[in-house]
């Protein structure tokens, strides 16, 4: 093969599937996020992955699980619930700690964008923990509104909101494979 004939990019192909929580293929994202969470806030941070039935993830309530697969193995994820009548809720963005700064909670936050508007939600909202910058950074880069004072120390605040109004016009970056929803 001459290199004029070689993939432009040797980035693996990357899929995303819908998966209820229970499915072991979403425990990888469970399980780490439960230990960050506790890295970060201690160990009531458990009580955050705890805190909804598996049902607020799955349809007809609103929500739906990603699993953005390498190889078949999870690498990110991230699901919604329904917040109310028109609102999802984005909850549990994750990047496996060895794959993170390649974009691909970006594309999960976009995959999920594009499934809320297809369900017939025309707004996000969403918390963050004040002691996960990389998350605030995430939010505002993908063209969340904070809902808070940016410039206030985050820890004075408690969790972070922010919104995003959609439309049914809404594409975020990244279209391919997490249009094939």
């Amino acid at each position: 093969m001459t290199s004029a004939a070689r993939p432009l990019s040797a980035e693996p192909q990357l899929t995303f599937i819908q998966v209820q929580v229970s499915d072991p293929r979403a425990e990888p994202m469970l399980r780490e996020l439960g230990s960050e969470y506790a890295a970060r806030y201690g160990e009531v941070a458990h009580a955050e992955l705890s805190r909804y039935p598996d049902e607020e993830f799955t349809a007809p309530r609103g929500g739906v699980l990603l699993l953005l697969l390498e190889h078949g193995e999870p690498v990110a994820g991230g699901a919604f619930r329904r917040y109310d009548g028109t609102t999802a809720e984005l909850k549990r963005i994750w990047t496996h700690s060895a794959h993170r700064r390649r974009g691909l909670a970006r594309r999960v936050v976009a995959a999920l964008e594009r499934e809320a508007v297809a369900r017939g939600y025309r707004r996000i909202h969403l918390t963050t923990g004040p002691r996960q910058p990389e998350a605030r950074g995430l939010y505002l880069a993908a063209g969340y509104t904070p809902l808070f004072d940016v410039e206030a120390d985050p820890e004075t605040i408690g969790p972070l909101p922010f919104e995003k109004h959609l439309t049914t016009g809404t594409h975020p970056a990244h279209p391919g494979k997490a249009a094939d929803l």
